[in-house]
């Protein structure tokens, strides 16, 4: 036929199988890993029906959780998104002693354990500590608070803003500062006008892996936090609570309500980033 269409004769080598099958073991390993979990949590919460589940999620006890877990993960992540980007760019764009230790300090949280994490953070910040002591005496207490809880979150979710703009940060040309500059702009409208439009998506990315981190951050927010209910009571304490009661329907209720609260705020952040996109490459 002269229309045929014409195959090449030959093909790109790879390392990996073909296209079907490494696409049929990612679907699977996502479906028995991810997909089947969430599925039987999803329908195990369901079982009340949607007035039972109101009802369990409208009393206050569960309310304040969920106001104490938000409002702490919210600051906490807003506040290391705005340090996150100076720790990254002082890392990226300065040479000074000991940076590699600096680099690497980045990354403790990451690897301490959130209990011992909990237990330091306690140790510093009680009324008798060695931080607590002098904040104490200003009248101002965070252990046993919703602000030891702001500031636990504050220490596992800064390296999630700085190991997410830094890698963007290092692929920036610094030639396109130095054309802003030689066309006149100030430090200050570089910043504002080339750098952060570059940076925005990253640092959208790295928001909400801290949000979503501090939401479910559980082992270093226990010890600072008092547990007390409708006071500094977090939404994943109130889970394990329910477990140990043997309500296990409002236990997987709660555990739904977090997973869509969770699925609403990465895909809400997911279109800001294609929308940065778009406006920073048009």
């Amino acid at each position: 036929m002269a229309h045929a269409i014409r195959r090449p004769l030959f093909r790109k080598p790879s390392v990996l199988p073909g296209f079907g099958l490494t696409l049929g073991y990612t679907l699977a390993y996502l479906g028995l890993i991810v997909l089947l979990p969430l599925a039987a949590l999803v329908v195990r919460g369901t079982g009340l029906g949607v007035e039972g589940m109101v009802e369990a999620l409208a009393t206050p006890r569960v309310l304040n959780a969920f106001r104490v877990s938000i409002s702490t993960s919210l600051a906490a992540a807003i506040v290391n998104t705005v340090f996150g980007l100076v720790v990254a760019w002082v890392l990226v764009r300065y040479d000074f002693p000991l940076k590699r230790v600096v680099d690497a300090l980045v990354d403790l949280p990451f690897a301490l354990p959130t209990a011992v994490a909990g237990i330091a953070l306690t140790a510093l910040y009680a009324d008798n500590g060695w931080i607590g002591q002098y904040l104490a005496a200003l009248g101002i207490k965070v252990a046993f608070t919703p602000l030891g809880i702001f500031v636990a979150l504050t220490f596992v979710g800064l390296p999630f803003v700085v190991r997410t703009v830094q890698p963007v940060l290092e692929d920036l040309d610094r030639e396109i500062e130095e054309a802003a500059a030689s066309l006149g702009a100030t430090r200050r409208q570089t910043f504002r006008m080339v750098v952060l439009p570059y940076l925005s998506p990253a640092l959208m990315t790295g928001f909400s892996l801290a949000f979503a981190r501090g939401l479910g951050e559980y082992g270093s927010v226990i010890f600072i936090a008092g547990n007390l209910p409708n006071v500094s009571e977090i939404v994943p304490l109130l889970i394990v609570i329910k477990l140990e009661q043997y309500d296990y329907a409002g236990a997987t209720t709660i555990g739904v309500a977090m997973l869509a609260m969770s699925f609403v705020m990465l895909l809400v952040i997911n279109l800001l980033q294609n929308w940065s996109r778009r406006w920073s490459t048009g």
